[in-house]
């Protein structure tokens, strides 16, 4: 095991949008909420994502008829590493895999292998929307590295 966690924080407050990107990755344009989140990552790209009740929040900012639903057919994962370039220069690794079906409550489990790069210092996982929407919803918080 190279990365476990129980633990994702949902997109809210400074992170919505653009303006606050984490590892080059924008943050939704409205605020989520997260019931739990399991997952691992071994050495090989192995990545195995369990995400129960990610929907969007019941905030002022999210249209009434949408609180709490999850209005996409399927997430992504993207694992992201912090790397050093070939000039010796700290780069980023963004990877990510394809789409996993969810359902309205927000429910979905990924199971895909991605290609890591060599060195993949400080893994995160983030839970995106699917193909063509790029904004992450909610990242790992309090990894335990093995």
């Amino acid at each position: 095991m190279f990365l476990q966690f129980n633990r994702m924080t949902p997109v809210n407050g400074p992170y919505l949008g653009p303006a606050n990107p984490v590892r080059g990755v924008r943050g939704g344009g409205l605020p989520w909420a997260l019931t739990a989140a399991t997952g691992s990552l071994n050495r090989d790209g192995h990545l195995l994502v369990k995400v129960r009740g990610l929907v969007l929040a019941n905030q002022p900012a999210v249209p009434a008829a949408l609180r709490g639903t999850n209005p996409f057919p399927a997430f992504r994962a993207i694992v992201s590493c912090q790397r050093i370039g070939a000039a010796g220069t700290a780069t980023i690794a963004n990877i990510s895999t394809g789409d996993f079906r969810a359902n309205a409550s927000g429910d979905l489990d990924i199971n895909a292998r991605v290609s890591l790069p060599q060195s993949c210092i400080a893994p995160i996982v983030f839970i995106t929307g699917p193909s063509g929407v790029g904004a992450w919803f909610a990242v790992t918080e309090g990894e335990h590295h093995v």
